[in-house]
């Protein structure tokens, strides 16, 4: 496995020096669009439940698996094989996936946007375990956004009540053993659409993010690290001081391509309500306003959805 592009930021320094932390956080940030997270503070053993109920998941038949299909247009559920393409990609990609969102309480002005969640029946903890998960990384999700917010010189608490029952969606992905055959890659080059991501797991290798000058750089961080990118809603925010990097999964190489990749990207996004409209303190004579047009959360994440064939 190749060494990765980015060293990582101890999560310790959130309470031991948290300028500190912002600092190192948001040069990554603002150098590569990613960065890796360690010493996360997440109980690896319930990380690990959550992991292995998802594998228990897919290695179901595909008839059951297709139950859970189709809710709310692969907004919840189950998206089978051969569905998600990357934009302007001709192929899709080789990945199936399960999509858990947030629990909103009857009469929550969101539910017009936000669906009920649906859980497989057939594993017994998924929905206690992997509904942990969702809840561990939102929470280390905001804890980022402190960090960001400090390095934008904007209050610590500027995006708490941005994403304040966000639309974020927790994705379990398993990509399948490459056969010799096989047409297309795990994950076309890509932008995230939300606001940041926090990618869990993927032992396997693959993860690739394209640098400035067009090369591509691998992400193999240590065990037990996450890894954090910038998403297209902040790049747009943040007028591209922050930028979101397109970034996929390669196909391993030939003594690798019988084995599965899993991976848990955490997808934090803004409210659905939410303005997106460029901060003042990014708009410079040399970095003039790219959007003097605001839109919301909701409207830009729809718009996004439909081109990758999700909407």
């Amino acid at each position: 496995m190749s060494a990765s592009a980015i060293e990582p930021v101890s999560f310790t320094l959130y309470s031991k020096d948290f300028d500190r932390f912002a600092q190192e956080l948001g040069a990554s940030f603002q150098r590569y669009g990613f960065a890796v997270i360690s010493d996360h503070d997440m109980a690896q053993a319930r990380l690990d439940a959550a992991l292995a109920d998802a594998k228990a998941f897919f290695a179901l038949p595909v008839d059951i698996k297709k139950q859970y299909a189709g809710a709310s247009g692969g907004s919840r559920g189950y998206i089978p094989f051969g569905i998600e393409t990357a934009k302007g990609a001709t192929h899709y990609d080789l990945k199936e996936f399960w999509h858990v969102g947030r629990d909103l309480p009857p009469g929550h002005p969101f539910r017009a946007n936000m669906a009920d969640n649906v859980w497989p029946a057939e594993i017994t903890g998924f929905h206690h375990n992997v509904g942990w998960m969702y809840g561990a990384l939102d929470s280390l999700g905001t804890r980022v956004l402190k960090a960001i917010a400090t390095y934008l010189n904007l209050g610590r608490d500027f995006f708490d009540p941005t994403v304040k029952d966000g639309n974020s969606v927790l994705r379990l992905l398993h990509y399948p053993p490459i056969a010799k055959d096989a047409t297309g890659v795990r994950a076309g080059a890509h932008g995230d659409i939300n606001t940041i991501t926090l990618l869990m797991g993927a032992e396997e290798g693959g993860l690739e993010l394209q640098d400035r000058n067009g090369d591509w750089l691998p992400i193999n961080p240590p065990p037990g690290c996450v890894v954090c990118n910038i998403g297209d809603m902040l790049e747009r925010l943040t007028n591209h001081v922050l930028p979101s990097t397109i970034h996929r999964v390669v196909n391993p190489p030939p003594e690798r391509r019988g084995v599965a990749r899993y991976s848990t990207p955490f997808f934090l996004h803004f409210a659905s309500d939410y303005l997106i409209q460029t901060l003042p303190s990014c708009v410079t004579a040399e970095n003039p306003d790219r959007y003097p047009e605001p839109i919301t959360a909701d409207a830009f994440l729809q718009q996004r959805l439909r081109e990758i064939k999700l909407a």
